[in-house]
């Protein structure tokens, strides 16, 4: 899918998805640590000298300078009472049965999916990657920027929430909570759907492809994209209106994947085992792909030609 027909600029996004109020939400992750990693390694490659001298400047000290490192600083500390906030950030609620997104800002009009479950509205990944992607514009020759946002942060979330976007199940059916309430097998381990998507299928191809060595896995998917989808790189990329991220049509493209793949021949008490697994496998590689391509992409744009003032920031 091209992604909804109701588009907005996002600087008409109204920032709200900050507010600090504990909720009470699923247990949603998106990727686990290896999807996550996966995504912020290939960005790595795509990433420009400018673009990497930023992220670099505003990484914390203990990523020792790999964006990698810290991809998965969401989900650890959403739980902490002062992240609590986060949680609602790494997905979004799609209506149940409707296998395409909308969500639009303009002019004070919201049309679409992106609310919490309280009905907060802008508080999702979509609104959340809109929020993020802002904060780290307004670096761009603002010295005083820091004062009002924490850019380290800002990244970090940034970073996490382009890839959650990407699992197709963080925009599943709000009826069973992206897949959470859908208990199967995975093999012969009792979980539920969301889970499979999240960790399972990448778990099952380290150990049957990839000697459960993570960097292979990657190497492969980096050759994926240089060998297989190099043409599609350019599109990958591409944002309408020269918008700096487009996170609704990527929200888009999963909702239409989770109904194609992740919840077709997914019932509650399924066991999912070869067949499933083996053709589900190549549409997580090329998801992982397109987050760490287009989380590049929208470094880039939000960095070129802009050391000095992260320096500075």
């Amino acid at each position: 899918m091209d992604g909804p027909k109701l588009r907005c600029n996002e600087r008409a996004i109204t920032v709200l998805v900050v507010l600090l109020m504990p909720l009470a939400l699923p247990t949603v992750l998106g990727w686990g640590k290896d999807g996550h990693y996966a995504i912020c390694k290939i960005s790595l490659e795509y990433l420009s000298e400018d673009a990497l001298f930023a992220v670099k400047q505003l990484l914390p000290d203990s990523a020792e300078g790999d964006l990698a490192a810290v991809c998965s600083w969401p989900d650890e500390v959403r739980h902490n009472r002062h992240y609590r906030w986060s949680s609602a950030l790494h997905y979004v609620d799609t209506p149940d049965f409707k296998c395409n997104y909308q969500y639009c800002n303009c002019l004070g009009l919201f049309i679409g999916d992106c609310h919490d479950s309280s009905g907060h509205k802008h508080r999702c990944v979509t609104g959340a990657i809109y929020n993020y992607t802002m904060q780290l514009k307004s670096a761009r020759g603002d010295a005083s920027s820091e004062l009002k946002y924490n850019l380290t942060e800002a990244l970090m979330f940034l970073s996490h929430f382009v890839g959650d976007v990407h699992q197709p199940l963080h925009v599943g059916f709000t009826g069973d909570l992206g897949g959470n309430s859908i208990t199967v097998r995975w093999y012969r381990r009792k979980t539920n759907l969301h889970h499979v998507w999240d960790d399972m299928i990448i778990e099952s191809a380290l150990k049957t492809f990839y000697g459960s060595d993570l960097s292979i896995m990657i190497q492969a998917i980096q050759s994926n994209i240089t060998d297989i989808w190099s043409n599609d790189i350019s599109f990958w990329e591409h944002c309408a209106h020269n918008y700096t991220a487009c996170p609704d049509r990527y929200a888009s493209e999963s909702i239409s994947l989770a109904c194609k793949f992740a919840y077709k021949n997914a019932t509650p008490g399924s066991t999912l085992e070869d067949e499933y697994f083996l053709s589900r496998l190549p549409i997580v590689e090329k998801r992982l792909a397109q987050g760490g391509v287009r989380l590049a992409a929208i470094l880039n744009r939000i960095f070129t030609s802009n050391k000095a003032s992260i320096a500075q920031a």
